[in-house]
């Protein structure tokens, strides 16, 4: 896990360990326990993190939507659907709490995105395509409809899964993240000192996978402490296939080509979320890059319906504390 990455996780355990978060339907202290993606609460109770078993009666398999790729999937509970989408460089595992959490009122299905833990390893690894990987795992599981909820890299497929299938996604929840066009246009200099990794990731002149590939734990820097030790193994494992890291950085590549030129199309031609759009930014991960702007403005070009809380990009921070990797 990058520094910055640790710097922010230390954060959230401290806060975690005073009983500021309650870690319940929630990832990394978003309280979403009053009703899944239904009606998710942005308020943040006192209550303090507990453990739970690691996917206790959910089912694991692999399952090719007919999109082009499989992906390893966990599902379980009862209840509505609503599907977790994970980012960088996470596997599915990393949303264990939240799913012991949802189960009890929510059908919740946690795959690995195209390219990531055990899921194929093929291309292309544009949003589109990930987006389309989860439409053929639902309705191979018998869903034809239902809520998502995306962070760090996830939150870019949640976005395009609302804008391409709109009749597929119920209701939608993004987490600490806005459109990646949106993203690159309002970027300066201090987006490039702060993700840096975006452009290291990127390029193709010195691939990153040669770094990375010779210490994968001294790069992700994850502890089982940070993560609990299924979810810490289940990840290592990941991160030690070369295949896995290359995939993870094409993820990267598409963004910033041709998941880009996808947003600016959808921009030009006034496509818009239209299910009910809540978007969280409740930690502030990055106040330094304040784009003088609340986050639901930004979004209201975007989606026809969108609500969220603790939204403004401006915030205190203490000095050596620095945001988190997307």
């Amino acid at each position: 896990m990058p520094k910055h990455e640790q710097t922010l996780m230390h954060r959230r355990r401290e806060r975690v360990a005073q009983g500021t978060f309650r870690n319940t339907g929630a990832v990394d202290g978003y309280d979403a326990s009053s009703a899944g993606t239904a009606s998710v609460s942005a308020s943040l109770q006192p209550v303090r993190l507990y453990a739970v078993a690691f996917f206790d009666g959910f089912t694991l398999e692999h399952i090719n939507g007919g999109a082009g790729a499989t992906l390893r999937v966990r599902h379980g509970g009862d209840g509505s659907p609503v599907v977790l989408l994970h980012g960088h460089p996470r596997t599915h595992a990393t949303w264990h709490m939240v799913a012991a959490r949802l189960a009890g009122c929510h059908t919740v299905v946690c795959p690995d995105l195209r390219g990531y833990g055990e899921s194929s390893t093929v291309g292309p690894y544009t949003k589109r395509a990930m987006a389309g990987d989860i439409v053929g795992v639902m309705r191979t599981l018998g869903y034809e409809r239902y809520a998502v909820v995306g962070h760090d890299r996830g939150a870019y497929v949640a976005t395009r899964l609302g804008l391409a299938h709109p009749s597929a996604v119920e209701r939608l929840v993004i987490l600490e993240s806005m459109p990646l066009v949106e993203r690159l246009e309002r970027m300066d200099w201090r987006f490039a000192l702060s993700w840096w990794h975006w452009w290291f990731f990127g390029q193709l002149d010195k691939p990153a996978e040669s770094v990375i590939n010779a210490d994968p734990d001294g790069w992700y820097r994850a502890t089982p402490e940070q993560m609990g030790e299924d979810a810490y193994n289940d990840l290592r494992r990941a991160l030690h296939d070369p295949a896995v890291v290359h995939a993870m950085l094409e993820d990267y590549r598409a963004g910033l080509r041709e998941d880009r030129e996808d947003e600016k199309t959808d921009r030009a031609a006034g496509r818009q979320i239209t299910c009910p759009l809540l978007v969280i930014s409740l930690l502030q991960d990055d106040p330094e890059l304040d784009y003088g702007v609340d986050l639901l403005e930004i979004w209201r070009a975007w989606a026809t319906n969108v609500r969220g809380g603790g939204n403004r990009l401006r915030s205190p921070r203490r000095r050596g504390e620095t945001g988190r990797a997307r």
